[in-house]
């Protein structure tokens, strides 16, 4: 992959998703070994820097690089000097004064890793920036796909909820359009807007619109966040009717793939028995999330210079 950055998946080339994906599950074997680490990116120097709360990409990040032999360093903006006032650019300034090989950053702002990537050296990785992208995520979201289907081309995706507001949902819907997967979207009026239609999508309003149609249904969270309380509506009135439950799942397939990128409100936007259900793949996405993490640093920081191959 000829490029230092990583900051979305619109339009990214198809033949490079694949190289990210066939990469990353080369990369699953080193999870499985006794010993959980090659020396590929040895001496390399790989910082996090998370403007917004982070459970699984954060130390998925954090763990992808270790397992390639990098140093890693940590920032957090609640105990960094962004708490005291510092701008962005500050920041980077400083952590640039560090030498570092790559930053792995996520930012409310939209456009802020692309700041970043056009101002300093160092690769950077968009782990998320506002509304826009969240192009790691969306990769493990298609290798999770890839490894029940072996292709995506001809599959129906749906993405159900906060697709409005979800900068996973505009990941995937780019990433799997690319793929050559048809994406329907489903969710509230304020939550999946008309606008979604300049996208490559189907727009629906109702969940039982799309789950008897599709090969894998995506449950998005509401993006409490980044909703006012006008266009946000009862968790009670959201479930009944934007819920996947046992219920609706007796309207899918009976191979239906059952997404979520996390975290989960059980009982909100999915059931738990759904959840934790034989239809589930929601675990999956976890440990499919470092083989693909250590894949895009690998590839974006040409780990073959850095220290010996993957193998």
């Amino acid at each position: 992959m000829n490029r230092k950055d990583l900051l979305g998946l619109r339009g990214m080339p198809r033949q490079e998703i694949e190289l990210i994906l066939s990469t990353a599950a080369a990369m699953r074997e080193v999870g499985r070994r006794r010993i959980k680490k090659v020396p590929t990116l040895r001496g390399r120097l790989v910082v996090t820097l998370f403007f917004e709360n982070s459970t699984r990409t954060r130390t998925s990040f954090e763990l992808a690089a270790k397992r390639l032999s990098a140093d890693t360093l940590s920032f957090s903006v609640n105990t960094s000097s962004t708490a005291k006032g510092e701008s962005l650019m500050d920041t980077a300034r400083n952590i640039h004064a560090m030498s570092p090989d790559a930053i792995v950053i996520r930012h409310p702002a939209t456009g802020a890793p692309h700041l970043l990537a056009r101002s300093f050296p160092f690769s950077v990785i968009n782990a998320g920036d506002g509304i826009n992208e969240h192009p790691s995520q969306a990769l493990l979201d298609m290798l999770t796909m890839r490894d029940h289907w072996g292709s995506l081309e001809g599959r129906t995706v749906a993405i159900v909820g906060d697709v409005q507001h979800s900068r996973v949902a505009r990941s995937n819907i780019h990433g799997l359009a690319t793929m050559g997967a048809r994406v329907l979207v489903a969710g509230p009026g304020t939550m999946c807007r008309r606008e979604l239609s300049g996208l490559p999508v189907e727009r629906r309003h109702c969940l039982d619109d799309v789950v008897a149609e599709a090969d894998a249904v995506m449950m998005l969270r509401i993006q409490r966040e980044r909703l006012g309380a006008a266009v946000l509506p009862s968790a009670r009135e959201y479930a009944a009717f934007y819920g996947l439950d046992l219920e609706r799942m007796r309207r899918a397939r009976p191979d239906v793939l059952v997404m979520h990128p996390g975290p989960i409100n059980r009982g909100v936007e999915i059931g738990a028995e759904v959840a934790d259900g034989d239809r589930s793949v929601i675990l999956d996405q976890v440990t499919n999330g470092i083989a693909v993490r250590m894949a895009l640093l690998f590839l974006v920081l040409g780990g073959q210079e850095g220290g010996d191959d993957a193998s």
